[in-house]
């Protein structure tokens, strides 16, 4: 029986959510999920009442269970089944060609014996014999087998290896002379061990000499402690080469708009849904990521430009940078010697975003189809395989150039167009309606939608060139959508009639109408239990029908939280110990500037020196005008505080290690001048609530 039906006794409900996976918030990347704790602890949490009370608005009663599919959407997924070429199996070939070794099962834990990587849970009911079920979009459903194709990989013959399916990224061994090369070691110290154990044991014991980073999204660098040992990076038996401000990129990402971000990363990654046919089904990336120890390392070699090279162990690598693309700074990696091009995730074998869902800065479609385009043209006559941080390798010149030309027009055409259609009148959701690939990139199956669309990435575009105003007056100062709901609720006759009318929509699956409408009833009454649950069936059809993973889990996890709640517990970790440490006290004061409460610092003069023992830097911190402002070895004369602490030990306070009072009674932090002033201060700063509403007021 399904875990989200009421007709489940209390038991079996939580022994459901028991076996769903646990989640860790790590920003950056593209990944995230919910806490350390136990799904089953964050249910707890939840508004037991919010998808079974009944509410205002009478007429059509809905039932808050998961449902399966509709025959509109069994006909949407029929269609799509009825378009693509399925008959293609290269992709499989490719996916299982060179594999030397896989376990039997795939599950992962760390010291305490938590599971932090489980491919067992998704072995249940994906396989490659099995057609996609009617609640899964056939395409997803076929990115999905793909990505269960798992073990240790041959790459180029005796030289470059895989381990696949380990986690949400794929993470490469290049033998050299002694020791491994290791490209992009996952999200998680123990799924990155787990990898290398399985590569040293069919392939021979080695040292790590080198760790390469091809840009700062944690499922390339967060498993680094898992493979090498802080003590041999300093010593210099081993290197750490990362694009120029891979530091200050992986910390940006996890501090300034971390909290928003982690809980929207929530809906993209569907953390809370069950694995099974009606819940998580992969990310198309990859099928999730792993929720173990995240760590960072400094890099000891830094590159900044194309053409660099660097020999390790024997082994020539010359890279490509191509700061703008997929990440702020991100470089490709060849290998003259093996004719291998590593594409880090500036090519995968799908869409990729243009802009998140998560949200992130939007990124310039553009500038990567020329970096796609140098790639070809300095690398492409040399290149016999190319490999990638993502699913699995292409072989031969012809086939290589043809994937790499095809995934550059696929970027090109998305911003060309997309400013075509721009220039032409139309607004980013017009765009998103209007445009359509070409057949020859349509059906081309790297450029399929998986992860990021073409209805998203087009809005992204416009939204890179215009922000988020339409040019439509009305849209200049709207109604934000809580007084805008009842608005409309009221303009369209009341929610009984929404609903009636909403229900025959829903029936004749127009679902995304149904979506909009409902939304406004949602808004304007929370408590109403049929909308709620009405609304939550049309955004289960559409997750149903959706291509791309992120819209998939977005939709179900929309259903999920209306029918459920939202939880209000479980331990919440935006950023690894090693990036705390690594962050510099002038993007703490940013922070700091961020959770300042402007309208409670109106009309305050506050200043403050913080000097730093260990560091000896001393920051004047001013609060005037509601606004933070601090200068680095500036101190304020007669300032109403001095604190002095080393930053060791403020990274502790800010990794829960120790409390401040207890710092403070230890000596550890002293506060000199006025005390008030500085619990005033302190007093300015909110606190970021993780589970805010996203689906409700």
């Amino acid at each position: 029986m399904d875990p989200h039906s009421k007709s489940q006794s209390a038991g079996e409900n939580n022994e459901a959510r028991a076996q769903l996976p646990r989640r860790k918030l790590l920003g950056g990347l593209a990944v995230a999920g919910v806490g350390t704790v136990a799904v089953s602890t964050l249910l707890a949490g939840c508004d037991s009442d919010s998808g079974g009370s009944s509410g205002g608005g009478g007429g059509v009663k809905t039932d808050n269970s998961v449902k399966g599919a509709t025959d509109a959407t069994k006909a949407a997924n029929q269609k799509l089944l009825d378009t693509l070429p399925f008959n293609d199996k290269a992709d499989f070939e490719d996916a299982k060609r060179g594999l030397i070794a896989k376990p039997d099962t795939l599950t992962i834990k760390d010291a305490d014996g938590n599971v932090v990587w489980d491919m067992e849970e998704y072995k249940k009911y994906i396989a490659d014999d099995k057609p996609a079920p009617d609640t899964v979009n056939p395409s997803l459903w076929r990115i999905t087998q793909l990505n269960m194709q798992y073990g240790l990989f041959e790459v180029v013959k005796d030289r470059i290896y895989q381990v696949r399916g380990y986690d949400l990224s794929n993470v490469t061994f290049i033998k050299g002379d002694t020791g491994w090369i290791v490209i992009d070691p996952l999200v998680s110290a123990e799924t990155a061990k787990a990898a290398l154990d399985l590569a040293n044991q069919h392939l021979g014991a080695r040292p790590v000499v080198a760790v390469i980073h091809s840009h700062s999204h944690v499922d390339h660098y967060g498993g680094v402690r898992g493979i090498v040992n802080q003590a041999d990076v300093d010593s210099g038996k081993v290197k750490i080469v990362a694009p120029v401000n891979f530091v200050e990129d992986v910390i940006s990402e996890n501090v300034i708009a971390g909290n928003a971000m982690s809980r929207r990363a929530v809906y993209m990654f569907g953390a809370l849904l069950p694995r099974n046919a009606q819940g998580g089904v992969g990310a198309g990336l990859g099928q999730t990521n792993s929720t173990g120890t995240a760590g960072m390392m400094i890099p000891t070699d830094i590159i900044n430009q194309t053409g660099q090279k660097l020999t390790v162990d024997g082994v020539d690598m010359e890279f490509q940078y191509t700061p703008g693309t997929e990440a702020p700074t991100e470089m490709n990696t060849f290998f003259p010697q093996f004719k291998a091009m590593w594409m880090a995730e500036n090519t995968t074998n799908n869409m990729h975003n243009l802009l998140t869902l998560r949200g992130a800065q939007v990124r310039d479609a553009l500038v990567w189809a020329k970096f796609i385009d140098e790639t070809i043209r300095r690398y492409g006559p040399n290149t016999e395989v190319k490999f990638q941080s993502h699913h699995w390798p292409r072989w031969g010149n012809a086939n290589v150039i043809d994937y790499w030309k095809k995934q550059r027009d696929l970027y090109k055409y998305m911003h060309d167009q997309s400013v075509r259609l721009m220039n032409n009148g139309l607004v980013g959701s017009e765009i998103a309606e209007e445009i359509q690939l070409p057949p020859e990139l349509n059906t081309f199956w790297p450029n399929r939608g998986y992860y990021g669309t073409l209805k998203h990435n087009s809005r992204a575009v416009y939204q890179r060139y215009m922000g988020w105003y339409d040019g439509n007056p009305s849209d200049l100062d709207n109604l934000p959508p809580e007084p805008a709901a009842k608005k409309y609720v009221d303009y369209m006759g009341g929610e009984g009639a929404v609903l009636e009318k909403a229900k025959k929509d829903f029936d004749n699956g127009d679902y995304r109408w149904t979506a909009m409408v409902l939304k406004h009833v949602v808004f304007a009454n929370p408590d109403n239990a049929d909308a709620k649950n009405l609304l939550a069936d049309a955004y289960e059809q559409l997750g149903y029908q959706a291509e791309s993973g992120p819209w998939r889990s977005v939709y179900l996890q929309g259903a999920y939280e209306l029918r459920n709640g939202v939880p209000t517990t479980g331990g919440i970790e935006t950023a690894s110990p090693d990036t705390v440490k690594a962050m510099p006290p002038d993007m703490l004061f940013d922070y700091l500037a961020v959770r300042l409460n402007g309208p409670k610092a109106a009309g305050k003069n506050l200043t403050l020196n913080v000097n730093f023992k260990d560091i000896n830097k001393t920051y004047g911190l001013t609060v005037e005008n509601g606004v933070l402002n601090y200068a680095a070895d500036a101190p304020v004369p007669n300032a109403n505080s001095t604190v002095t602490l080393d930053k060791v030990t403020l990274d502790d306070i800010q990794l829960g290690n120790v409390k401040l009072d207890d710092a403070i009674s230890q000596n550890k932090v002293t506060i000199d001048g006025n005390r008030e002033s500085f619990n005033e201060f302190m007093g300015l700063l909110d606190t970021f609530p993780f589970w805010f509403n996203i689906v409700t007021p």
